[in-house]
C-alpha cells in the first residue's frame, strides 16, 4: 500500500460518524436563534457544538459534490420548516419562529421527529393524502435516522454487494485464459496504459514465468505493470509462496511494479510479506475485483440510472 492510500485508509479508519439529521436539529435551531440565516452560516456552529473534526466535516457523499454534514443539516432544516420552527423569509434566508424558540426552551436536550410530531403543521404534512412515493418512503421508513439520500445510498450499497457476489460467480465460470484477459481489460479500463488496448499484453499460458499480463504505462514501454491472475475458489486463499514466486518473476524481468489478482483472497502471511518487499505490489481479492469491475463497467452494464438533482444556487443569484 503506497503512502497516499495508507493515509487515506487511516483517515477513514479513525473518522467518527457524522451525527444523523435528527441529532442536528436542536443545534441547528440554536444556530438560527443565534443569527445564522442559512445552513452554510450555521455549519461552523454545528462543528463546534458537536465537536466535529475538520476531516469529519469535509467528508463527502459518494457523489463527491456535497458533504455529509451539509446534506444532513439541510434535511434537518427542511423538517423543522415543515413543523413551523423555521420560516423562509426569502431565497436562502431563514429565521427561527416563535414556535421554534418555544421548542428550544421546552426541549433542552434533543429535538427530533417525535418532538416535531407535536406540531400541528408537521402532523398535517405527514398525514396529507397526496404524498408522493418519495415522501412516503421518507416518512414511513423504519430507519428515521437516515436522510432520503442516506437511504438511497444504503439501498444502493446492498444491491451492489449482491451484484459483487454474482460478478465473482460469473468470473469463476471463465477459463484461465479468459480470466487473465479480463484482468488486463479491467486495468486498461481503469486508465493504466492510457486506456489503449495495444498497451495491454496478455502473455502466453505456457512459459510465462509467473506473469499473466503486461500493461505498458507509456508509449515506449519504458514503464510497465506486470500482472498475475489466479482464478481460485473462494476457500483457496493465495499464500506467501505464490507471492514469493511473483516477486521472483518481477525481479527476473527487472520490474518494480506488479498487480496480483485473485477471485479468492490472500492469507495474512502473504499480505505481510508484500508489505515488506521493495517492489510495489497491489493485491486485489475477489470482492475488490468485483467492485472494480462494477465501477469501471467491465462485464456489467447499467440497467437503470437515477439522477439526484438540487437547486442551482448560481442560477438564482442576483449578484
Amino acid at each position: 500500500m503506497n503512502n497516499s492510500a495508507e493515509n487515506k485508509f487511516l483517515c477513514e479508519l479513525f473518522l467518527m460518524p457524522i451525527p444523523d439529521y435528527q441529532q442536528l436539529m436542536r443545534p441547528l435551531l440554536q444556530a438560527f436563534a443565534g443569527g445564522a440565516q442559512n445552513v452554510s452560516q450555521a455549519l461552523p456552529f454545528l462543528i463546534e457544538a458537536l465537536n466535529i473534526s475538520n476531516a469529519e466535516a469535509e467528508e463527502l457523499l459518494p457523489s463527491g459534490k456535497k458533504t455529509y454534514l451539509s446534506d444532513r443539516a439541510h434535511w434537518a432544516r427542511t423538517y423543522m420548516t415543515k413543523a413551523g420552527l423555521i420560516q423562509t423569509v426569502k431565497r436562502n434566508h431563514h429565521e427561527i419562529t416563535g414556535l421554534g424558540r418555544t421548542f428550544l426552551q421546552r426541549y433542552p436536550d434533543r429535538i427530533d421527529n417525535s418532538v416535531l410530531a407535536q406540531s400541528t403543521e408537521f402532523s398535517q404534512w405527514r398525514e396529507r393524502p397526496n404524498k408522493d412515493q418519495a415522501q412516503q418512503f421518507l416518512i414511513e421508513s423504519p430507519d428515521t435516522a437516515q436522510t432520503p439520500e442516506d437511504k438511497m445510498l444504503s439501498a444502493f450499497s446492498e444491491i451492489e454487494t449482491d451484484l459483487a457476489i454474482d460478478v465473482v460467480d460469473a468470473v469463476l465460470s471463465l477459463s484461465p485464459a479468459r480470466f487473465e484477459k479480463l484482468v488486463v481489460d479491467l486495468l486498461l479500463a481503469m486508465g493504466y496504459g492510457g486506456g489503449e488496448l495495444e498497451r495491454g499484453l496478455q502473455t502466453s499460458l505456457s512459459g510465462d514465468g509467473g506473469i499473466d499480463g503486461i500493461i505498458n504505462e507509456d508509449e515506449l514501454g519504458l514503464d510497465a505493470v506486470y500482472v498475475q491472475a489466479k482464478r481460485y475458489a473462494p476457500e483457496n486463499r493465495v499464500g506467501r509462496p505464490a507471492l514469493n514466486a511473483f516477486v521472483g518473476s518481477l525481479t527476473g524481468e527487472g520490474a518494480s511494479k506488479g498487480v496480483f489478482v485473485t477471485t479468492s483472497d490472500f492469507s495474512k502471511d502473504a499480505v505481510e510479506y508484500v508489505d515488506r518487499v521493495q517492489h510495489r505490489i497491489v493485491l486485489i481479492n475477489g470482492d475488490r475485483l468485483a467492485r472494480l469491475m462494477i465501477k469501471h463497467e467491465v462485464g456489467v452494464r447499467a440497467r437503470k440510472t437515477f439522477v439526484l438533482r438540487s437547486v442551482d444556487e448560481d442560477y438564482f443569484s442576483e449578484s
